[in-house]
């Protein structure tokens, strides 16, 4: 990562200041300002069926920020997961779910908030079922790794910290037409969720959630995908 990055804020409101402490703690990573170097997807994520929104524009010096990149080879799936789960909302159906979330926490999780920026994959729409999909037990980690890949899935930059926050620049904005960008979100969603059924119709003799607790199975473990960026 350079140093110096124009990073893009998807939102229904231009941000001049984007403020710590603002936001849903039940977002992915938790507490942040959540951005993109992707103008194209910032516009995605601004729009709705019924409105434009905006791609709010800015400079961030990254030089001395103590960052975590999630899609890096030292991270599996299951760490991104992990973090998940401690964040997000999830529909806990059965009994493994609520092992599986606990496992996970305990056995990969990652304290995202000794970081000053993160860098990681976003569980929109549909990703966001396949996770959910795994910790159910319904799909083997596996199938969650190459679901992952599936619609080009879009990279976050979280600004985490107080001294993260220090270091952005409001730059200007785009407007985002709902009529164009809601277009291309609900395309790539459709992509994604076609080729999940496709993989659903395959046999899969891999890991599932349960298979992984009952082994005892760690973050070392070879049948891990690993960087679920490749």
């Amino acid at each position: 990562m350079d140093k110096l990055i124009t990073v893009y804020h998807g939102s229904k409101q231009i941000i001049e200041v984007p403020i710590f402490g603002l936001g849903r703690k039940n977002n992915d990573f938790g507490l942040g300002f959540y951005c993109t170097e992707s103008i194209d997807l910032a516009k995605e994520w601004a729009v709705s069926s019924l409105s434009d929104g905006f791609a709010n524009r800015y400079t961030l010096d990254t030089e001395y920020l103590n960052i975590l990149n999630l899609n890096s080879p030292d991270y599996t799936i299951l760490n991104w997961v992990a973090v998940l789960v401690d964040h997000r909302l999830f529909s806990i159906k059965t009994p493994v779910a609520r092992r599986a979330k606990q496992y996970l926490i305990e056995h990969f999780g990652v304290n995202v908030n000794a970081y000053d920026l993160i860098t990681g994959y976003r569980a929109d729409d549909s990703y966001f079922d396949y996770a959910e999909a795994f910790l159910n037990n319904t799909i083997t980690v596996e199938q969650l790794s190459r679901a992952m890949q599936l619609g080009k899935l879009g990279e976050q930059i979280v600004i985490k910290s107080k001294f993260a926050f220090s270091k952005i620049k409001y730059e200007g904005f785009e407007t985002a037409e709902k009529d164009m960008y809601y277009v291309l979100r609900k395309a790539r969603d459709d992509e994604a969720n076609q080729n999940y059924l496709d993989i659903l119709e395959e046999e899969s003799d891999g890991l599932f959630i349960q298979d992984i607790i009952r082994g005892g199975i760690s973050n070392d473990n070879p049948r891990i995908p690993r960087n679920i960026s490749e």
